[in-house]
């Protein structure tokens, strides 16, 4: 058994409706305050059904931090959803913060088929480099978490390191082909929060290439100028657009087929308002 929050609109028994998932912070769980509130003020608002799994908690054990238990977690929490109420299946809709981010990411590549689309906010792509950036930062906290839930330090052994990959978006994200997956990083974090906006960066250019678009693809010096100096390389800079009702504002912005990356004015935070919005735009293509 899973424990999880759910509500549905009044009268969902009555017609199919899109159904929002919504993924707890690295630290956190089903009963998370904050991002789901805010998720859950939308739904309310859009008539939405929403469901907040649990996932596992805490990415601090083996079966949790993106583990075949926790991806099947969510899988489950979707199906419990489809038994319940009337759920439109063109129109199932997942977002994520921080940990939440690293979750929405790797369940757009490990189940891509269920999403209509995905937003993730801040996520971590890669967790052999967060640990190091991480330890590096003095943050020790996340890299102890990584190394209780994959069984040891990047590189102590080869079962470790493959854990790392398999728990990792961007060993998943080329199975996204064709995917609406809207990821988006504030500039400051890495340095005011505690994921480098590198993360969102080359899981964007993962996507860029897989939807065949391999020129949309940044390059390492701009990724490492927006990760470790905080600015859009000049060459960028006209690739940004006015959208008013975000709380931060766009200072980059790039789409590759259905995929899309924003680097906003802020830092480690996300926008439900804005992700939401987007969801709402989004359909899945018929198999």
């Amino acid at each position: 058994p899973q424990p999880a929050l759910d509500w549905s609109p009044p009268f969902a028994d009555d017609k199919a409706g899109p159904l929002l998932v919504v993924l707890h912070t690295w630290s956190g769980g089903y009963d998370q305050k904050g991002f789901g509130d805010a998720c859950l003020v939308e739904c309310e608002t859009r008539d939405w059904a929403i469901v907040q799994p649990h996932f596992r908690g805490p990415n601090r054990r083996p079966e949790a931090c993106g583990s075949d238990l926790a991806v099947q977690d969510v899988i489950d929490a979707v199906n419990y959803a489809k038994a319940n109420v009337k759920i439109d299946p063109a129109r199932i809709y997942l977002v994520g913060t921080s940990g939440g981010g690293h979750m929405a990411m790797l369940m757009a590549g490990r189940h891509p088929n269920v999403w209509a689309g995905v937003s993730a906010w801040v996520g971590i792509s890669d967790l052999a480099a967060w640990h190091a950036q991480t330890a590096e930062a003095g943050r020790t906290r996340y890299a102890k978490n990584i190394e209780a839930a994959v069984g040891g330090k990047p590189g102590a052994s080869s079962e470790v390191d493959a854990q790392l990959r398999q728990r990792s978006p961007l060993t998943h994200l080329p199975n996204a082909k064709g995917v609406a997956i809207d990821l988006n990083a504030g500039i400051h974090d890495g340095h005011t929060g505690s994921v480098p906006v590198s993360h969102t960066l080359h899981a964007f250019n993962v996507l860029a290439k897989t939807n065949g678009r391999p020129e949309a693809r940044l390059t390492d010096a701009q990724i490492n100028e927006m990760t470790d100096h905080r600015r859009i390389p000049a060459a960028l800079a006209d690739e940004r657009v006015d959208e008013p009702n975000r709380k931060h504002p766009v200072l980059f912005r790039r789409v590759a087929g259905p995929a899309r990356v924003t680097i906003f004015d802020g830092g480690h935070t996300g926008d439900m308002g804005a992700a939401v919005a987007w969801l709402a735009e989004q359909r899945r293509r018929a198999n």
